[in-house]
Formats: C-alpha cells, sequence, structure tokens
C-alpha cells in the first residue's frame, strides 16, 4: 500500500470538514447567535483521557471555513502520545465562531 502524504489529502479533508458543517450547522447556529456578535473568547481543548493525536489538520479546516480569523494554536502533534488533562490546543477569535466550529472539529 502506497504511503498517502497530508498534502494529498487536503481537498479530500475540505470536502469532509464541508459536509460535517454543513450538517451540524446547516443555515446557522442558533446557540450561538445568542452570544453577540463582537464578542471575543479564548479557550483551551484538554483529553480527559490518555490518547494519541490525530486530526490536527481537520480541525485546522473546521475553524478555517468556519472563520478563517479565529487563531488555533496546537501545543500537540499528529501522532503525539498525551496523558490525561492534556492541552492539546488553544483557540482566540470571535466567540460565536468558536462556539459553531467546536462540535465538529472535536468529533
Amino acid at each position: 500500500m502506497a504511503n498517502l502524504l497530508l498534502e494529498q489529502l487536503t481537498a479530500e479533508i475540505e470536502a469532509n470538514v464541508r459536509s460535517a458543517l454543513a450538517e451540524d450547522v446547516g443555515a446557522g447556529d442558533i446557540t450561538a447567535q445568542l452570544i453577540p456578535a463582537q464578542q471575543q473568547a479564548q479557550a483551551r481543548v484538554i483529553t480527559r483521557e490518555a490518547a494519541v493525536i490525530s486530526g490536527v489538520a481537520w480541525v485546522n479546516e473546521v475553524f478555517r471555513q468556519v472563520d478563517s480569523a479565529v487563531q488555533v494554536r496546537w501545543l500537540v502533534a499528529d501522532g503525539q502520545r498525551v496523558q490525561a488533562n492534556a492541552v492539546l490546543f488553544e483557540l482566540s477569535g470571535a466567540a460565536r465562531s468558536l462556539l459553531t466550529g467546536e462540535r465538529a472539529a472535536l468529533n
């Protein structure tokens, strides 16, 4: 079996994320609409259990499609083993965008 490079999967990831967001958010995120449009926020995503990280490109693509102004700062890398309660990544940007993207990113 040939090894695939991440660059070879970019179009597939983009399409999968687009589909996931369409299913999850559809025409809009009603919950996020409860937050004032100008409200900025920060978030830290942790793992509750020991894990091997996979999906950095997926998470990045989710927030790129939701709001390219959202900053995603990774503290771990794909393939890295982490212990429970490790901070995986931090987000900053519009609170509405963070809420809109979180379900698809974490799934």
